[in-house]
């Protein structure tokens, strides 16, 4: 086909698909008041007939201003396709429905060796306190010991887990999220010291929490303190495995780089570790919200607390193993 006729037959969509990207670029308030006039268009569909045309200049090669006019379109109607909110929204979505636990099955390796780390340290040090309970001073301040006694101590009538009862829940509701989310952005970012501040950070706070479990434990707190970390273990604990597990593909692309350049093992384990760390900040959010909301309340039964907080574990395990 001569190149007059091609541009003869197709014209009246280049120009009318140009019209109704100009009109998509006006202000907001503006395309509301003049909606009347903009072009009728079946976008997508349209879309993919000018793709077409431009590849068929190409291959006939056509004269390169032409070829430059059709490119601009293209371009023009990619960037309108994908920066669409409900586009974004819509991978939000996906991501948290489909790609993130597609993701964390296919990066499993670092999963279970930043599980290992971190439970295996908390559940050691519990065992350990059992058997010699003096240990808890080696490990946490002899102030720290006698606060948390406090924050637990069955006699408290509203609140657990809080050093002062008139702290109000949202006010705890901040309080939980940055201290959470501290412990994510630490146990993540120590990825860049080649992985060793990765896992000192599973392993020091795998003993922390297990020492103060262990204690708790061992004096008799068992219904104040399990009853409180019961609701929100779920999704605390997982968010530090996940901020781990993205520290740990941090270190690997600066330890095992294969044939990549550590720059660019690191870019493209970082793209990896970034979704990672999307999942642990808002498993840290939710945990934060059932801590402060739900968790300190001791008005709840502890059984009522027990078995939501054992529901919470199976449903994000299954999760992420069947979804």
């Amino acid at each position: 086909m001569k190149q007059s006729t091609f541009v003869e037959t197709n014209e009246p969509l280049w120009a009318k698909l140009e019209a109704w990207l100009d009109f998509q670029q006006l202000p907001r308030k503006e395309r509301k008041t003049r909606s009347k006039e903009e072009p009728s268009l079946d976008f997508p569909a349209d879309y993919r007939h000018v793709c077409h045309h431009l590849a068929l200049a190409q291959s006939r090669m056509y004269s390169p201003l032409l070829i430059e006019r059709l490119n601009q379109l293209v371009v023009r109607g990619h960037n309108q396709l994908y920066s669409s909110r409900m586009h974004f929204w819509h991978h939000v979505v996906d991501f948290f429905l489909r790609g993130l636990p597609q993701l964390v099955r296919q990066e499993r390796k670092v999963i279970y060796l930043a599980t290992l780390l971190f439970f295996g340290s908390l559940f050691s040090m519990i065992i350990a306190i059992q058997l010699q309970p003096e240990l808890v001073y080696s490990v946490i301040d002899g102030s720290q010991v006698v606060m948390m006694e406090e924050m637990y101590d069955p006699k408290n009538s509203s609140r657990f887990g809080r050093e002062r009862e008139a702290d109000s829940d949202v006010y705890m509701f901040g309080f939980y999220i940055r201290n959470n989310t501290g412990i994510g952005f630490q146990t993540f970012a120590g990825g860049l010291a080649f992985g060793l501040g990765t896992l000192f950070f599973l392993l020091y706070n795998g003993i922390i929490i297990g020492a103060i479990a262990g204690h708790l434990t061992e004096i008799g707190y068992i219904e104040t303190f399990w009853g409180f970390v019961a609701g929100h273990s779920a999704f605390e604990l997982t968010a530090i495995v996940l901020s781990g597990a993205a520290g740990l593909k941090l270190g690997q692309a600066l330890i095992m780089p294969g044939r990549k350049s550590r720059r660019l093992a690191l870019l493209d384990n970082s793209r990896i570790a970034i979704q990672l760390v999307y999942a642990a900040a808002l498993l840290f959010i939710m945990a934060a919200f059932v801590e402060a909301f739900w968790s300190s309340q001791a008005i709840i039964p502890y059984t009522v607390k027990y078995v939501v907080g054992i529901s919470l574990w199976i449903l994000l395990i299954t999760y992420f193993v069947r979804v």
